[in-house]
């Protein structure tokens, strides 16, 4: 099982999964189930872990698809080309960003705003866990809201038009997400019918599990003081066929006003965090680009607003741990998920 919570670990293994028999065993006797194989490194300043079942370890064709997408979205590269897009260099844009920039206007569009890709400036001046929030003023994000905002920005002709050049993109909310439905497209073209891709905790799943079921996957509960077993978990969601699912949330990294806790999530909108009751959002959807948005745009909304989203978007579902406000979790599901979660 997966556990939707990244580990601290950034290394690069290669392994055989699964207790296989001897040798001599293994060439006289057919396996009755295919073999997996699991393969783990770092990208885009996070992990990756990827199980799959094939006739041969695909460990250069992983690792160059991945070289290609680093060289298309990571914002950390200073080569690539959103980089460039946001050094206002005259650059074409490749498929992935065009893919990548067209899901982030639709999300938009879809959350009213919540979820906006030019939002970085704003993220930025508070500070990673807002320990600037004393010193950030409303001149301040009156001046960078200016250049913050989805429809100021647009795609012509492979190129990106911006309104004012002061504005950036940020996919980080996004890419993630797409990285694992990239990766699944290139497993799929070498005829891998069985994986599961975890990429900063974003997946891609298809097919069955070693053990011949549906794929399963942790959802941790956001609580201090809390590790990674069964215990420890909200639910565990059943990935049957071809599912992928994102979860939104900082889990320990909360921030408690007036005895209620808070997501760090930053409202595009207004500029300032986003005081909403939603502390972990997890979506399932047909492909991971849509589940990563819309957990992020979950985020910023709220659960009501959130639900009334959803409820227009049949191709989602959300499973939701909301803070009530006297230190105890609310959970919330579609119907859909409902059916998906196995507690």
């Amino acid at each position: 099982m997966f556990v939707t919570q990244k580990p601290f670990f950034f290394f690069r293994q290669k392994s055989l999964c699964g207790a296989l028999l001897v040798s001599m065993c293994a060439i006289l006797v057919s396996c009755s189930r295919p073999v997996y194989y699991e393969e783990t490194g770092s990208v885009f300043n996070t992990y990756y872990r990827i199980k799959y079942s094939c006739d041969r370890m695909l460990t250069a064709e992983i690792d160059a698809e991945l070289q290609a997408f680093n060289l298309s979205l990571n914002p950390f590269n200073p080569n690539s080309i959103l980089a460039k897009v946001n050094r206002n260099e005259d650059v074409e844009v490749d498929d992935w960003f065009a893919t990548v920039f067209n899901k982030a206007k639709d999300v938009s569009a879809h959350s009213g705003g919540y979820f906006d890709a030019t939002a970085a400036p704003l993220i930025n001046v508070w500070g990673f866990g807002f320990e600037r929030k004393d010193s950030v003023s409303q001149q301040v994000i009156d001046s960078l809201r200016v250049f913050v905002g989805y429809d100021g920005i647009r795609l012509d002709h492979r190129r990106v038009v911006k309104d004012d050049q002061r504005t950036m993109l940020n996919f980080s909310a996004i890419a993630k997400g797409y990285a694992c439905d990239v990766i699944a497209m290139m497993l799929e073209r070498q005829g891998v019918e069985n994986y599961l891709i975890d990429i900063g905790g974003e997946i891609a799943a298809k097919g069955v599990n070693p053990n011949g079921d549906c794929w399963r996957v942790g959802i941790t509960t956001p609580e201090e003081g809390i590790g990674m077993t069964d215990n420890d978990l909200s639910g565990i969601v059943r990935l049957c066929g071809k599912q992928c699912l994102a979860t939104s949330g900082n889990y320990r990294n909360y921030y408690v006003k007036d005895g209620k806790k808070y997501a760090h999530t930053i409202n595009p909108l207004t500029g300032y965090p986003s005081e909403q009751d939603i502390l972990s959002a997890t979506i399932v959807a047909p492909d991971c680009i849509t589940a990563d948005a819309y957990a992020t745009a979950f985020m910023a909304m709220g659960s009501e607003k959130a639900i009334r989203m959803a409820a227009e978007i049949p191709d989602i579902e959300y499973f939701i741990i909301c803070d009530k406000g006297d230190g105890s979790f609310d959970m919330r599901y579609s119907d859909g998920m409902k059916s998906k979660l196995l507690r």
